[in-house]
Order: C-alpha cells, then sequence, then structure tokens
C-alpha cells in the first residue's frame, strides 16, 4: 500500500510537470510571433517649402470721420426756418437754416443811402477842385482856396471806399442769413428749433456735419511691434528694391467679417504715449456705402512689406516644453519622429512663421504626435487642411 501511493504522487508530480512545460513551449512560442517593435504610428504632415509671406500685423482700432464740421451762425438772429433732413447727407453751400432777413435788409438799403450821399459830396468836391484849378492856373485865388478843395476832393473820395465796405459788410450779413452746410457729409440732429435768438458767439453749435466718405481708421501699435515691423519692411524692400514706407491696409468687422474695399495707410504719429507706449497710426478707407460710422471698433490689417523664402507650418504643428519653447516633430527619411526645438515669429494665416530650427524640405508632423516619443516609428501621410481650417484663415 505505501508503495502505491508513493507511485501515485510520483506521477502525479511528472503529469504536472509536463503540463507546465507544455504551457512554457506554447508562451514562448507566441513571443516568437510577435513583432520585435510597436507598430509604426500614423500621423500626417506637412513638408515646409520656401514661400513669401506678407510683413502684416492686426491691430485694434476705431472709426473716425475724415472731417467734422459745427454749423455756427455767423450773425445774430431769429431763425425761421430749418431747411435740412436731420441724417441726410447734405452738400457743401446747401442751405441748411434761414435767420430772419428783414434786419440785414433794411441795414444794406441804408448803406446804400450813405454810399449814395458820398458820390453826391464827391461830385461837388471835384466840380470845386476843378474850378480851384482853373483859377489858380489864371492866378486869380488863393493858395489855401485851392489846398481846400483839392482836400474836400480826397475826403470825398474816402468817404466813398468807407460807404461801399459798410455796403459790403451788410450785404454779406444779409447773405450769412442763409446758414449753409460747410462741407459735404451727413449731418447729424438738429441742435436749435425755429423760433430760436441765435448768435456768432454762442457755445451751442445748430448741427454738426461728419464727413464719412472716404473715412479714416485710427488704430495704435506698440513702439517696440512698430520697430520690429519697420526692420522686416525694410529688409524685404532692400532685397526687393521696394519703397519700405509702401502699407497696405484692410480692416474686418467685429463679427469677424471683412470689409471689402482696402485702403492706404497714411501716417504714424510722431511721439510714443509715454502711459501706454503706444503708437497711433491712421488709415483711409473709402465708405461708399455708409458702413463704417465714427466709433465704430473694428481691427485693422497693416502690411507692411513681403518676406521672402519665408518657413511656415500650421499653428497645430507647434508643441510647447514645460519651459514653453518651442518644438515640432520632424518625419526623418527613416519614418522616425524627431523631436526639434524651433523659434517662431509671427501668425500669418493660421501659420507660425519659423524663424530658426527648420530647412526647406522638412516633414512637420501637424497631427497625430499626441502620441509620439523622440525616434518612434511613424507612417506619414500628407496633411489636408479641412473646412474649418480654411474658413478660418480666410477670416484672418
Amino acid at each position: 500500500m505505501g508503495l502505491q501511493r508513493l507511485g501515485s504522487r510520483q506521477l502525479a508530480a511528472i503529469a504536472s510537470g509536463v503540463s507546465l512545460a507544455l504551457l512554457l513551449a506554447a508562451c514562448d512560442q507566441k513571443a516568437a510571433d510577435a513583432p520585435a517593435g510597436a507598430p509604426p504610428v500614423a500621423v500626417s504632415f506637412v513638408t515646409v517649402n520656401p514661400q513669401t509671406l506678407p510683413i502684416a500685423n492686426e491691430l485694434p482700432g476705431r472709426i473716425a470721420p475724415t472731417r467734422i464740421a459745427e454749423v455756427r451762425p455767423r450773425v445774430s438772429g431769429i431763425l425761421i426756418e430749418r431747411v435740412f433732413e436731420q441724417g441726410s447727407v447734405v452738400k457743401q453751400g446747401d442751405v441748411l437754416y434761414r435767420i430772419d432777413p428783414a434786419p440785414f435788409r433794411v441795414r444794406v438799403e441804408s448803406a446804400k443811402a450813405v454810399l449814395q450821399r458820398a458820390e453826391a459830396t464827391r461830385t461837388l468836391a471835384r466840380q470845386q477842385a476843378e474850378r480851384q484849378t482853373q483859377l489858380k492856373e489864371r492866378q486869380i485865388n488863393s493858395a489855401q482856396s485851392y489846398d481846400t478843395a483839392v482836400a474836400e476832393l480826397a475826403q470825398a473820395e474816402a468817404d466813398i471806399a468807407s460807404a461801399k465796405a459798410s455796403l459790403d459788410a451788410a450785404a454779406l450779413d444779409l447773405e450769412y442769413t442763409d446758414v449753409r452746410a460747410p462741407i459735404t457729409g451727413r449731418i447729424g440732429r438738429a441742435m436749435i428749433t425755429e423760433g430760436a435768438l441765435v448768435s456768432s458767439t454762442d457755445a451751442q453749435s445748430l448741427a454738426t456735419i461728419q464727413q464719412l466718405d472716404p473715412i479714416y481708421a485710427d488704430f495704435t501699435q506698440s513702439a517696440n511691434q512698430l520697430l520690429a515691423l519697420k526692420r522686416a519692411a525694410a529688409a524685404s524692400a532692400k532685397a526687393e528694391g521696394s519703397d519700405a514706407n509702401r502699407a497696405e491696409v484692410a480692416l474686418k468687422f467685429d463679427d469677424g467679417s471683412r470689409y471689402a474695399h482696402p485702403g492706404k495707410f497714411l501716417f504714424s504719429e510722431a511721439a510714443v504715449d509715454a502711459t501706454t507706449g503706444q503708437i497711433t497710426l491712421r488709415g483711409e478707407f473709402p465708405n461708399p456705402d455708409g458702413d463704417l460710422l465714427p466709433g465704430m471698433y473694428v481691427r485693422v490689417q497693416i502690411v507692411q512689406g513681403e518676406q521672402p523664402n519665408a518657413l511656415a507650418v500650421p499653428e497645430r504643428a507647434i508643441q510647447r516644453d514645460p519651459g514653453g519653447a518651442a518644438e515640432v516633430y520632424v518625419v526623418g527619411q527613416d519614418n522616425k519622429a524627431a523631436l526639434r526645438k524651433v523659434r517662431t515669429g509671427r501668425v500669418v494665416d493660421n501659420r507660425w512663421v519659423i524663424e530658426n530650427g527648420l530647412v526647406a524640405g522638412d516633414r512637420v508632423v501637424v497631427e497625430g504626435f499626441q502620441a509620439l516619443s523622440n525616434g518612434a516609428a511613424v507612417d506619414p501621410q500628407p496633411w489636408t487642411q479641412n473646412v474649418t481650417d480654411a474658413s478660418a484663415a480666410e477670416k484672418r
């Protein structure tokens, strides 16, 4: 019995050992069938090629009228009529208000009468002077009589000139009873109503006219940014033989839509605001449809030249390390990913301009880099820009 039990235990141990050996053999076979490394990661890439990119910036701005004029009376009187329609477009010289002209007509008639009397006095003085001249030639009058006649004629001539000036002033005041538009533009609301007494010394204007076509866009930029932009534009102009001061401007509304008419850059202020460190710049835009109104907030895109042989990658291709430095994955000739540090510049149409770290022909990973590590095998495919990205770039 003891020997039989011992034989059974040995048989069980032998059976267990055989099973374990078979299991290990199966595991070794599976390990032999597995690939040597992880499968390649599918990624999308863009090939970096040199291109000419605009040297541009987008800045906040406000719309301002090209000209603004307050309508004021030039004579004192009672307003008897308002001629214009509030909010309408008026032309230079259009009658806007009428002041009661009756008192001014009376002054004109009075000035005419004074002139007539002065002319009659001059006629008498001239006759007297001619007579004294004849008597002097005959030597039958005194020198004093002759001198008096000549002086009276000169005084009559002076009275004529004074009377004419008074008549011109009275006629001018009568003309000023028609209050006319000093400029062409859109007139605002009437500040004074008919029946009011107005004067040229009043603080309150009658209305305000703003010229809105063309119209200004005033925008600001930091002094450092403007200096860098000018240097880049100057370098571009030197390379291309163009004008470094040439600048093109465009507008975008607050909702991101683009204004249809391009503008021209006018000037930048000669001084920097000591408080903000900003410089004010101004562009001029046509406004035939009246879409731009004074005080409207806009985004101004200013282009001051072009950068040749620039390298740019989509914004989404850029990663940041813990220190904030920019880096990208580049696909090598062996289809392995290499992490590379780059220095970024400005953004143009949803693309970062790369100032250092890439060369022409590099394949930069745009999508799929989240699963990558340095040296990982990749399955690269050309990147196709989707509709959302294309529309966003178009808006920019």
